[in-house]
């Protein structure tokens, strides 16, 4: 698939559809025959077909917009609607593609209309884009057009992306403030020791005393960062580029990262908290979808967020396999909280496995609003203690002599 998409090209083109209307669009294809094909079927007679120029491509790129996940759950939703209203999938596609702001969702929501029309079923159509839709959708929508109820399926889908999305815009709000003074104290203290702190050096110079610890500490800090601020530059963005590359690449470096994050305190339990509820939502929507137990363990296991909670979700499948209880098995994992696995004990019981476990996600995820509220005010202390240290210290180091001249005179 991925070669065969490397290989298109964009076209412009002018044509006449079935009811002798002039229309016109853009669209991508291997060729002018396969775009002249494609717009036969939708009922569309080409007249005018040009190779998009590189010029225009550049000038489209600069104004699209990254695809975002919050993009695929509004997306769903629409799709959710427009089914439950009777519009057929094909039209539903065409009219989200023609009306979105954004070139690059627009270019693959009608490719996928595109798809469908030549006979393409929606979940293979929406696979050929992983990036945006994966494993976990897919097999939920194949599993809604096979019994089908496809309607009520992207109806869960939305509101299980919806959730999803809106737990981690939470957690991003929640450390982004906190990030981001840290960031302009760490920017401030550097500015300090490359042009504020050497001043200062010149006025001791003439003082003919030992300067305090506290004070040369510092002196040799601005030194350093005076003669190597491009070493440390390069360093940091080397450093950041490392850290993202060996999270990607590396899967014990990001287990090792995930279980680090989960110890961290007020953090960690926010985490967790959050890993629980994705589980029990992804768990529950794919359950009463009709997915088979061990099948949708499976395409959780890659939802929760945490490879710690992965791994535990997938030793979970290879047991459930094996013959035993789900609750049995999440017990097993050290990693759920009692009450959750009461409340799947109670679901196997029932036979209401998909309801116990929508409403443990509903009550992780007031427990995930409530904590994220609280975070805010409890990391203000932090950061101000943080901020004394890096900028008060420096003042307080540069200051010190001038003290103890006035102590001596």
């Amino acid at each position: 698939m991925a070669a065969k998409a490397a290989k298109l090209t964009s076209f412009t083109w002018e044509g006449i559809d079935r009811q002798g209307r002039k229309i016109s669009g853009d669209t991508q294809a291997e060729n002018h025959t396969t775009l002249r094909a494609k717009l036969r079927q939708q009922g569309i007679a080409a007249q005018k077909i040009r190779r998009k120029s590189t010029f225009a491509q550049l000038r489209e790129g600069k104004r699209s917009k990254r695809i975002k996940p919050g993009d695929i759950a509004i997306l769903m939703r629409q799709l959710a609607t427009m089914l439950e209203s009777g519009v057929p999938v094909v039209q539903a596609f065409d009219i989200i593609g023609r009306g979105h702001e954004n070139p690059l969702m627009q270019q693959m929501v009608l490719g996928i209309k595109d798809d469908i029309e030549s006979g393409t079923p929606l979940s293979e159509a929406l696979g050929k884009h992983p990036a945006h839709f994966d494993e976990l959708v897919c097999n939920l929508i194949a599993a809604g057009e096979q019994a089908g109820v496809l309607d009520t399926l992207l109806d869960k889908i939305a509101t299980y992306k919806e959730k999803t999305e809106s737990i981690k815009k939470k957690i991003r709000k929640a450390l982004f403030y906190p990030a981001a003074v840290l960031t302009v104290a760490v920017i401030v203290t550097a500015i300090l020791l490359m042009f504020v702190v050497p001043q200062f050096e010149s006025l001791f110079q003439g003082f003919g005393a030992d300067l305090p610890a506290f004070t040369r500490f510092v002196l040799y800090l601005s030194e350093l960062m005076r003669a190597y601020w491009f070493v440390v530059l390069l360093g940091t963005a080397l450093s950041i580029v490392a850290f993202i590359q060996a999270r990607k690449r590396s899967r014990r470096f990001a287990h090792g990262l995930d279980r680090f994050a989960l110890k961290i305190p007020v953090i960690g339990p926010i985490l967790r908290k959050a890993a629980i509820a994705r589980f029990a939502r992804t768990l529950s929507t794919m359950f009463a979808a009709g997915v088979p137990l061990v099948d949708a363990l499976n395409s959780v296991s890659g939802a929760t967020g945490n490879s710690v909670y992965g791994n535990g979700v997938r030793r979970m499948a290879e047991e459930v396999a094996e013959g035993q209880q789900l609750q049995w098995s999440v017990d097993r994992t050290k990693l759920f909280p009692h009450m959750v696995v009461q409340m799947i004990a109670i679901g196997e019981e029932a036979g209401s496995l998909d309801a116990m476990l929508a409403k443990v996600a509903d009550f992780y995820e007031e427990e995930v609003d409530a904590a994220i509220d609280s975070l805010s005010s409890l990391l203000e202390p932090f950061i101000m203690v943080v901020l004394g240290i890096l900028v008060g210290g420096l003042v307080i180091a540069m200051y010190l002599p001038i003290f103890k001249m006035g102590q001596v005179i």
